[in-house]
């Protein structure tokens, strides 16, 4: 399960060679920045020619790679012109927060079978049986009983890298998480400078995952959305499957190292090798499930995610704050079961742009670039495009159909109609190239 494995040099020696090969000979224009980030996003930012990084406060800037705290502190008093583009939309954790995002889909469903019927409303089951606490604690206890046996995974709601998250299976042990430092009730906080209740979720573990290797992975799938009223959205193509350490099983539910797939836990593990990692690519993974089941199965199962993904999307539709200066990428984390369906672990408004080797790097410092291709601040496409180098237009207000497979598809999407290829291989320089030039010669017509 060891990555293919790229060149070995430092990921900031590579900057300048890929920066003069990602956007295809781009024409300099004059974009200020500013970047509260170092890592790879700042790398993408500097190598993007006619680009100027702008570290004075007080002077004016395009674009702004944001954190959460300046969208919360400082959007809302800051007069932004009609070019200027930010990383968030002022709300986002109306999808990224985990108790927020399952009662979003939640309302969705609700509304899906007022006004289709329970089999439409069924499209939303995709997400585990999940309830707040402690604000449903009684609720997820009748709900424990009814189940007994059932192993249960708590979360909390705003932290990120697995930190905080234990599974259980009795209900003496949430008895010991309630007395913890973790959490204090309500009527024990007496005044202001207490710390308040940290809210966390509950849900049902899925105890049947699929398996490589005997080995527990989920993935990562990167979303971009452009706008939300009307809504727009495209899908990246490449992303990552992230293993588990250890390999599976249930007659330890406190193994870290087997039951959750982040990096930042799995790399603490003793035998944890940081050169070959535990992530296959979603091109990989694509191909082995289709070499294993079959190109139809899989096909639908893409297509299942793809579904995921929309139906999420629009579950918030209605709450999030548009604002035409805002974009986001988002982290989808998708675990698959032992029967081929998918289910959405939770949504990342933040994901890890720190590289965690030489191939991980050249996958976010492309992906971070075709951000900026599809953003198109140098106004050099039509707008009309469906795919901008690895981002493929999956919905513009409706479903974005294929027109054609294309002869770049390592891996075909012949059953599949909507315009969404995870997991498809394509020549994403080639593509640049040629969108780039076919928008020259548009606009010179007319």
């Amino acid at each position: 399960m060891n990555q293919q494995q790229g060149n070995t040099t430092a990921p900031g020696k590579i900057q300048s060679r890929l920066s003069r090969i990602s956007i295809c000979k781009q024409k300099p224009t004059s974009i200020r920045f500013r970047c509260s980030l170092q890592n790879t996003i700042l790398d993408v930012l500097r190598a993007r020619p006619g680009w100027v990084e702008i570290t004075t406060e007080g002077v004016g800037w395009d674009f702004y790679w944001a954190d959460v705290w300046w969208m919360k502190e400082i959007f809302d008093r800051a007069y932004l012109e009609d070019q200027v583009r930010i990383n968030h939309f002022r709300n986002h954790y109306e999808l990224t927060r985990k108790n927020l995002m399952v009662k979003n889909l939640k309302r969705l469903r609700r509304q899906l079978e007022r006004d289709s019927g329970k089999l439409e409303a069924q499209k939303c089951d995709f997400y585990p049986a999940t309830f707040e606490l402690p604000s449903e604690y009684h609720i997820f206890v009748d709900e424990f009983r009814r189940n007994p046996g059932t192993i249960w995974i708590m979360k909390p709601i705003a932290r990120s890298q697995g930190k905080g998250i234990f599974l259980f299976k009795r209900l003496k042990d949430i008895t010991d998480w309630k007395r913890g430092v973790e959490y204090q009730p309500q009527l024990q906080v007496t005044d202001a400078s207490t710390a308040p209740i940290e809210t966390y979720v509950v849900q049902r573990y899925i105890e049947n995952p699929y398996l490589i290797g005997g080995r527990k992975f989920d993935i990562r799938v990167y979303v971009l959305v452009t706008s939300y009223n009307p809504l727009k959205a495209y899908l990246y193509r490449s992303g990552f499957a992230r293993f588990a350490n250890n390999r599976y099983s249930l007659d330890t539910i406190d193994d870290n190292y087997i039951h959750l797939t982040n990096v930042a836990i799995q790399k603490t593990a003793p035998d944890y090798d940081p050169e070959k990692g535990c992530k296959w690519s979603t091109q990989q993974l694509r191909m082995y499930l289709t070499a294993k089941h079959g190109q139809s199965k899989v096909n639908t199962l893409f297509q299942q995610m793809t579904n995921i993904f929309i139906l999420s999307l629009q579950s918030c539709q209605r709450v999030i704050i548009n604002d035409k200066h805002c974009f986001e990428l988002y982290g989808y984390d998708i675990l698959i079961d032992s029967n081929l369906k998918p289910w959405l672990i939770e949504i990342n408004a933040s994901p890890s742009l720190t590289a965690s080797n030489q191939e991980d790097y050249d996958l976010k410092f492309g992906l971070l670039n075709d951000v900026l291709n599809v953003l198109d601040l140098e106004n050099r496409l039509t707008g009309k495009e469906k795919k901008v180098g690895l981002f493929d237009l999956m919905w513009d207000d409706g479903p974005v159909f294929l027109e054609d497979n294309g002869n770049e598809d390592l891996v075909k999407a012949q059953t599949t109609l909507t315009n969404a290829k995870l997991g498809c291989v394509n020549d994403r320089l080639q593509n640049l190239k040629e969108i780039y030039q076919t928008a020259e010669v548009f606009k010179k017509l007319n």
